[in-house]
């Protein structure tokens, strides 16, 4: 897959996981209830990142993207520093 960004210096390009519109007992969850997930698949890195790689799945802090929108595909930009793990 082609990423249309190529982010700078300390930056990553990751796409967020899927929010869960139900509960684990089955209930449907209004879209203003779900919580946005924290986890994302990386996509893209800048060239100063040297933690994470491309294809990594990461947990990031809350309120610390950036959200964009390329070609109908949604992105979140996020700096290295904002990383918090990686998911194994």
């Amino acid at each position: 897959m082609s990423v249309p960004l190529q982010p700078l210096g300390e930056y990553v390009v990751a796409q967020a996981d899927e929010v869960a519109n139900k509960t684990a007992s089955g209930l449907y969850l209004p879209d203003n209830a779900a919580e946005k997930p924290k986890t994302a698949k990386v996509v893209a890195i800048g060239k100063d990142v040297k933690q994470v790689k491309n294809g990594d799945r990461i947990v990031y802090k809350s309120y610390s993207t950036t959200d964009v929108k390329v070609d109908n595909e949604e992105y979140i930009l996020v700096k290295e520093e904002d990383i918090l793990a990686t998911v194994k």
